[in-house]
């Protein structure tokens, strides 16, 4: 980011990151249910080649007992999984950790249904991923989701999301997105979350006419939407920074390098003029080739500092009760989370 804007970002960013930094772990808002000791971690090791304690993701997944109250990391040791996982709802607290996103993949090839397609699926809330790349290879002719998130609070740390058509399936809850790196052509950020993406990549392949976002609020009263803030927008034809899958779609973009594969007019309607009125679409000191406003569509805004201050903040996901620092203490997985669980009361 060059000097533009750089006084209220820095001011946003302490902000943001005065409670969290770089690599955390959650804790669930909900009474009854937060781990009395958030500094330790159960720690699983997973290694395709048979020296940890599984050999798949999905298998430490399932490890992991139904209604679990513990924060459980998962550490995943350089390769590539071909496996397609889901993290149940009834499985909370659990953090999925590569070593780097450019050595530690999962990967599938699966399309058609946006909620069947997915290479990982995110059910329970206080969820973590960092440093994976996520990705759907079954390519251009159908929906193929890399990454569907559903569950509440959850985020996401240096990792690569990876397909064609509706990459990211951000579909309900509070996320949150760092450094991360996120690449398609048709509406690959999509969903009904309320998301803050901070300094991430978005790549479009489209060659023309794609779309980076289709977010799908569908009331006002829904506190949803995307906030992209200092991020960067690149790609190899020409997009729209978005259309509206909901009547009150909802999305800004603040103090984002925008390239020139952003279209002059911006925002697309998907044929429907009666959204011009209802969807909410914003600019914030956003700069790059792609960034003039001034041929944008009509029903778009440049916003002010103070229309924008309410989307640049953790409290638009409720952040500041569930963001916290990834544990530093870890107690080694011995067969089942039950029997450290045990060993812990035993101590």
């Amino acid at each position: 980011m060059g000097r533009r804007g750089m006084s209220h970002y820095a001011h946003c960013v302490i902000i943001l990151f005065g409670i969290c930094f770089c690599s955390v772990s959650l804790i669930s808002a909900a009474a009854g249910t937060v781990p009395t000791d958030t500094s330790t971690s159960i720690l699983i090791r997973v290694d395709q080649f048979g020296n940890g304690d599984f050999e798949k993701i999905q298998d430490a997944i399932d490890a992991v007992p139904s209604n679990n109250s513990k924060f459980v990391f998962i550490r995943i040791k350089p390769g590539t999984y071909r496996e397609k996982i889901v993290v149940p709802a009834d499985k909370p607290f659990v953090t999925l950790s590569g070593a780097r996103a450019s050595n530690t993949i999962i990967t599938w090839n699966d399309g058609g249904d946006i909620f069947y397609s997915p290479t990982l699926t995110v059910l329970a809330s206080d969820f973590v991923g960092r440093f994976l790349t996520i990705q759907n290879t079954f390519g251009t002719t159908e929906r193929a989701v890399a990454l569907r998130v559903a569950g509440d609070r959850a985020a996401f740390y240096g990792c690569r999301i990876r397909s064609y058509q509706d990459t990211l399936l951000d579909d309900a809850g509070n996320h949150y997105y760092r450094k991360c790196y996120i690449e398609g052509a048709t509406d690959f950020i999509c969903g009904n979350a309320a998301s803050i993406y901070e300094r991430c990549r978005l790549h479009s392949l489209s060659t023309q006419n794609g779309s980076l976002t289709a977010q799908h609020r569908s009331s006002p009263s829904e506190k949803t939407g995307f906030t992209f803030l200092g991020c960067k927008i690149t790609g190899i034809g020409h997009a729209f920074l978005g259309r509206p899958w909901g009547a009150y779609s909802r999305v800004i973009f603040a103090q984002t390098y925008i390239s020139d594969v952003i279209v002059p007019q911006g925002w697309d309607d998907w044929q429907d003029q009666n959204k011009h009125s209802t969807v909410y679409y914003g600019e914030y000191k956003c700069y790059g080739p792609g960034a003039d406003t001034s041929k944008r569509v009509q029903w778009s805004q440049s916003l002010s500092e103070n229309q924008a201050a309410p989307f640049m903040t953790i409290d638009m996901i409720g952040g500041r009760s569930w963001l916290r620092r990834t544990p530093s203490h870890f107690k080694r997985f011995t067969g089942s989370i039950a029997s450290v669980m045990n060993a812990n009361e035993n101590d």
